[in-house]
């Protein structure tokens, strides 16, 4: 297995042909499709599957190609470091629950690390997906909260995926509405204060049980229930309607806007908020700026 054998199956996945990935790397076609043959019968796996209408990475060759772009990355810091060669587009991804801090944290790492060229992605997402990316090595941070009573099953899906979960803080639940909503003067609110009110929550797909809830408290009964699949569409909600959502407390004015306030709500749970890696795992300089970056931004909810 050489460094280029990883250049070229890592172009190849970006560019989804052979052809293209052969054009951008200025070699014939034969010539890479032989040196990812020879890669995949060294490493017996399949990274792309064949078809009739072209390649698609393997699930062995999602979690190939994250260690790959690992690897590579390793070798452009011994390049930069002692040939003072510039990386040319560095690659960086998370998966999290719907939360401003995160999205913070992720300008920072960009304005750290951008550059002219970059391919970073932020997955706001379902829970389960969450862990799927992260344990695929599809991102390689998630952000997830578990609370008393999703901490077990949670906790134990992210063994098994052979994670490991970080504390960043512990929260007290929060109720998410309008600066206009009729309960905005209250300093605290009560979940009886609440029934009239629609409840606003994350749709979860094919996993909505509780368990994988990105709202706590999400097994009560509510007469108004409405399920949203992104925060924007939530938060118009939020305003239009006078619905709220549940959640850790800590909001962006500079990413919400004035319109959505966090006031506290009177129940006896916490949400522990915090992030999931690979074990054993050694994060990129990405990978550690963002890690930085959520403390920072996250720094007044911090014992």
């Amino acid at each position: 297995m050489t460094l280029q054998q990883l250049k070229y199956v890592v172009m190849v996945a970006e560019k989804g042909t052979i052809s293209e990935a052969a054009k951008a790397l200025f070699i014939s076609q034969p010539s890479l499709t032989n040196a990812i043959k020879e890669l995949e019968n060294e490493m017996q796996i399949t990274i792309f599957n064949r078809t009739n209408k072209g390649i698609n990475v393997s699930n062995a060759g999602d979690e190939f190609l994250a260690y790959a772009r690992q690897v590579l990355e390793q070798a452009n810091l011994l390049e930069e470091k002692f040939l003072n060669v510039k990386k040319q587009s560095p690659i960086f991804s998370v998966s999290t629950q719907h939360y401003s801090f995160a999205v913070n944290a992720f300008v920072d790492v960009i304005r750290t690390f951008g550059g002219n060229q970059y391919d970073f992605t932020l997955r706001e997402t379902q829970t389960n997906e969450i862990i799927e990316d992260v344990s695929r090595l599809k991102s390689e941070v998630g952000i997830l909260y578990t609370s008393s009573k999703n901490e077990e099953v949670i906790g134990k899906l992210i063994k098994q995926k052979g994670l490991v979960f970080h504390e960043l803080f512990v929260a007290k639940p929060h109720v998410f509405i309008s600066y206009k909503h009729p309960l905005a003067k209250q300093e605290a609110i009560s979940l009886e204060q609440l029934e009239e009110y629609p409840y606003l929550s994350f749709e979860q797909g094919d996993y909505n049980s509780f368990y994988f809830s990105e709202e706590i408290l999400s097994t009560l009964d509510r007469k108004k229930n409405i399920k949203v699949r992104d925060r924007a569409t939530l938060f118009n909600l939020a305003v239009g309607l006078d619905g709220y959502t549940v959640s850790s407390g800590v909001i962006s004015k500079e990413l919400n806007g004035e319109n959505i306030i966090a006031r506290p709500l009177l129940v006896e749970e916490h949400m522990r908020i915090g992030t999931i890696i690979k074990k054993d795992m050694v994060l990129s300089r990405y990978g550690k700026a963002y890690m930085e970056a959520l403390k920072l931004h996250v720094s007044d909810y911090l014992d």
